[in-house]
């Protein structure tokens, strides 16, 4: 049991540094030309791991849309935006930002798939929407001046719950490898020419340590950290679980001391214990409800 919360609480802390890894890889790399370069490694380990365990599948006629969909928004667009963002935003605002994700989700659960909407996650939404304007405004509660890379942070955001709807909805016809696999196959060759198309300049590196930076990145955080993740949630219990991935934010705030000299705020501090706070009382009704349905069953 220790073992499986050292191994998660080690996702949680690379899950948590890829906001400050993404400010960095920025810098070198255009964003579109970094997405797709970054597509393409996660293509190859998720390939060479479905070869290495026989898995290869196709998909069906009936569910290429909804894969090529899922690849277009929740894999390209997802990305994308995500180093766009991260090109002026700040590292620990997006990660608070993107904290809120769990909450949308269960906004376009109730709308899509009709699950309850409580008044707790109402409650829970309004507590992490305050938490959200403290960090934005930097306390200055007076004037609201939002950057136009969190704009780009909040479309990241959108999308990933859109992908979370749209797998929770697949993984009901088809596994989860073989989406995960087909939807980064989408994407990869959808950013294609949208990496000569969108980035003027085209920026690339050519310097082996900012190559070795970003496959490494690629590899550890979309692959070795996700496949750990699976491995050993099963070990522990889900509620624990969901509360280590909440600290992802101060991971964020963490790395960006240490990686980029960015000073912790108070502020900072406090709208992210408003934010985690939120989304915690938002989802933990959901699990609540969702138990009480399995039992009744």
């Amino acid at each position: 049991m220790l073992k499986a919360y050292m191994w998660l609480t080690f996702c949680v802390v690379v899950w948590g540094s890829n906001f400050v890894f993404g400010k960095m890889l920025v810098q070198d790399f255009s964003p579109a030309l970094l997405t797709m370069l970054r597509l393409f490694f996660i293509v190859l380990l998720l390939a060479g791991l479905s070869a290495y365990k026989k898995h290869l599948k196709r998909v069906k006629k009936a569910d290429f849309l909804a894969v090529f969909s899922l690849g277009v928004i929740g894999v390209f667009i997802n990305q994308w935006s995500f180093f766009v963002g991260l090109q002026t935003a700040d590292p620990t605002t997006s990660a608070l930002i993107l904290a809120t994700t769990p909450i949308l989700t269960g906004f376009l659960a109730a709308i899509f798939l009709k699950e309850k909407l409580t008044i707790r996650m109402l409650a829970g939404s309004f507590v992490a929407i305050i938490g959200i304007y403290f960090v934005v405004t930097k306390g200055n509660l007076s004037s609201l001046q939002i950057d136009k890379g969190l704009i780009w942070i909040v479309v990241t955001m959108v999308t990933f719950a859109i992908m979370i709807i749209m797998t929770r909805v697949l993984s009901q016809r088809i596994d989860p490898l073989t989406i995960t696999l087909y939807s980064n196959v989408v994407g990869f060759i959808v950013s294609i020419p949208f990496a000569f198309l969108l980035d003027t300049p085209l920026r690339i590196s050519f310097e082996i340590p900012d190559w070795a930076f970003l496959i490494g990145t690629a590899v550890v955080v979309h692959g070795i950290a996700t496949l750990i993740w699976n491995n050993n949630i099963r070990h522990v219990d889900a509620s624990k679980a969901s509360i280590l991935s909440n600290l992802e934010p101060f991971v964020a705030m963490i790395m960006g001391l240490v990686l980029l000299y960015k000073p912790i705020t108070g502020v900072e501090l406090l709208g992210a214990l408003f934010i985690v706070g939120g989304v915690v009382l938002s989802t933990y009704q959901r699990k609540k409800q969702y138990n009480r349905t399995v039992s009744s069953k």
